[in-house]
């Protein structure tokens, strides 16, 4: 089974998939952020290095789900290829940081692998404000994530809603600015109780 974590930068992604591996004892698969050589240089020049950063992302994403579809285990993944792609890739194409010519090449090379592989079974979409987002992008101090605008960050959110009404698989729908399911244990609980209700019929 695979299930993806979902939502804008600092919505809570890498907790969320940590503290739910702990919890069912699912095998976790975190996003290439601290070890992608293409991250800082993206916030540094944008327009310079938004290809590259973006075929990496593509490349270990797949690589993931190749993993995942051999596995017999739950995997539980922190940003999913979708995403990825109709979300970041599209944005920085609408905002002139990435050109159409390498955004057909990318999405030819994307639709060749999205052939190989499907959908995760659920996907838990992490609904954040900016101010929110904000705040916990301030709060964990990543020196190459505190240049990043008020705009893009709102401009990937009108992305992910637009996504997230139109996407066809299975989805919980996570209102995280009224939780804090890292520190209130009855917070956590609501997400548990909604994936128990979903995938095993507890509730």
């Amino acid at each position: 089974m695979h299930i993806g974590i979902a939502g804008n930068i600092g919505s809570g992604k890498t907790t969320l998939t940590r503290m739910l591996a702990e919890y069912y004892g699912w095998t976790p698969k975190f996003e290439a952020v601290t070890y992608n050589p293409y991250l800082e240089d993206y916030y540094s020049d944008i327009k310079r290095w938004c290809f590259n950063l973006e075929i990496f992302f593509l490349v270990k994403r797949f690589k993931d789900l190749l993993e995942i579809r051999k596995s017999e285990k739950v995997i539980i993944q922190d940003r999913t290829i979708l995403e990825g792609v109709h979300i970041f890739v599209t944005n920085n194409l609408a905002i002139g940081n990435l050109s159409q010519r390498d955004y057909d090449t990318f999405m030819e090379l994307f639709g060749t692998m999205l052939s190989l592989v499907q959908l995760p079974d659920l996907l838990i979409y992490l609904r954040s404000s900016v101010p929110q987002l904000v705040g916990k992008i301030q709060k964990r101090g990543r020196n190459y994530e505190q240049s990043i605008s008020l705009d893009y960050l709102g401009g990937l959110n009108e992305r992910y809603e637009k996504w997230i009404a139109d996407y066809p698989g299975t989805v919980i729908i996570v209102d995280a600015d009224n939780l804090d399911f890292e520190n209130r244990p009855e917070d956590f609980n609501h997400i548990t109780n909604r994936i128990d209700s979903l995938l095993f019929g507890l509730f």
